[in-house]
């Protein structure tokens, strides 16, 4: 060890800095750079972080010096290098090279920031509000061999002076990320709430529209062939009357599977797609495809949500169907990483209008997505990509 390394005694001065800029901090990870200078001064480090306890079972980071990926995320407290500590197992830790110490090293360790910093001294102490840990200050260094017992008793004053601060601070971004947590819930249900009142709305307006196909047309239609049967008038021709009987028929099944998707219940869930996107593109030149890589999944979900999936697949197709002048409708039903299954309709048509989109089937398709608890992303570059996705794996 080099004389320049060695650590020489400061006074109090370092401490009555650090109590006076924590004064003015609110938040943790700000208030950690604000004394990181005298830290220093007490203990030169190449890094040095606080690890507070947060849920049960988990900690969460704050450092200086090196950002690494123990301030990005929280860590289990068994994986983490500092666990003996944080569970009370041991009273304190002194590493002369923690590269090389299975305390920090052991299997599945979260110790990849020591590997590649090469944080080869350490000092670790407990930092405690009332005689309970809540958390550690972990002082690292490069250099080989360069803290022992003076290090560490001078490390565990300086967590005694910076423990109250902390466990107040992270007190406070806890309760702030609980409001705003509540907060970000709260808007969600209201979103919720206002788009299944929308759907309700067009889901009354589509009721009105088959009530009126049904008194316009099929209903008018039958009134016309009672009388052509009826009265002292010849029969018609028996071809003409099957002929008209047979329309009737077609009318009102184009007018069920719209109010219920009898070929879902029929078919699967594949099978009826394809039927509508064949319907869809009528006799337009446009290359469709339908594809499933899941051994028909949907049609082991729920009623409700399977339903609630088509229907989005249904809008989205007509999307590209009737406003894209899409030359090329793909719909695929897949698996992603997780194993959650997808519906993706791709064309490449003009793409998608946001301003269209706004009072448009998008909303619908939105809340349907929210109502099952699916996530609806829609990609518009070259065509448009609408891709929703069930949050829960599905067998």
């Amino acid at each position: 060890m080099t004389e320049q390394a060695k650590i020489v005694p400061r006074g109090y001065q370092p401490y009555l800095r650090i109590s006076g800029h924590l004064a003015g901090e609110i938040e943790p990870r700000a208030a950690l750079a604000a004394v990181a200078a005298e830290i220093a001064e007490i203990i030169p480090f190449t890094h040095a972080d606080i690890c507070l306890h947060d849920s049960p079972g988990w900690v969460v980071s704050y450092e200086v010096g090196i950002q690494t990926r123990w301030s990005r995320k929280r860590t289990r407290v068994q994986n983490a290098p500092i666990r003996d500590l944080l569970t009370g197992k041991v009273d304190v830790m002194l590493a002369s090279n923690a590269m090389e110490d299975p305390r920090y090293t052991f299997p599945g360790a979260c110790c990849e920031p020591i590997i590649n910093h090469r944080l080869r001294s350490r000092v670790n102490v407990p930092m405690k509000v009332m005689g309970q840990v809540i958390g550690t200050l972990n002082i690292s260094h490069s250099i080989e061999g360069l803290y022992d017992a003076a290090e560490l008793a001078e490390s565990q004053t300086l967590a005694n002076v910076l423990a109250p601060y902390f466990h107040a601070l992270h007190a406070s971004e806890k309760a702030q990320q609980a409001v705003k947590v509540r907060a970000e819930a709260q808007a969600r249900e209201e979103g919720l709430r206002q788009g299944a009142l929308e759907l309700t709305q067009a889901l009354e307006s589509e009721r009105q529209r088959i009530g009126m196909d049904l008194h316009d047309q099929t209903l008018a239609d039958l009134t016309r062939l009672l009388r052509a049967v009826s009265g002292d008038a010849p029969l018609p021709d028996r071809a003409a009357l099957a002929g008209r009987i047979s329309d009737c028929i077609d009318d009102l099944r184009r007018i069920i599977d719209t109010a219920v998707p009898t070929l879902l219940e029929l078919f699967g869930f594949a099978h009826a797609v394809r039927v509508h996107l064949e319907r869809a593109v009528g006799p337009d030149p446009v290359e469709i495809d339908v594809h499933d890589a899941t051994d028909g999944a949907p049609d082991r979900l729920d009623p409700t949500t399977r339903t609630a999936l088509f229907r989005i697949a249904q809008e989205a197709i007509n999307n590209a169907a009737r406003h894209a002048r899409a030359s090329h409708i793909l719909v695929r039903i897949t698996r992603d990483a997780n194993e959650r299954l997808c519906v993706t309709i791709a064309d490449n048509g003009r793409g998608l209008d946001p301003l269209e989109g706004r009072h448009s089937g998008v909303a619908h398709m939105r809340t349907r997505a929210d109502l099952i608890g699916a996530e609806l992303e829609i990609m518009a570059d070259e065509g448009t990509c609408v891709a929703v996705t069930l949050l829960e794996t599905v067998a």
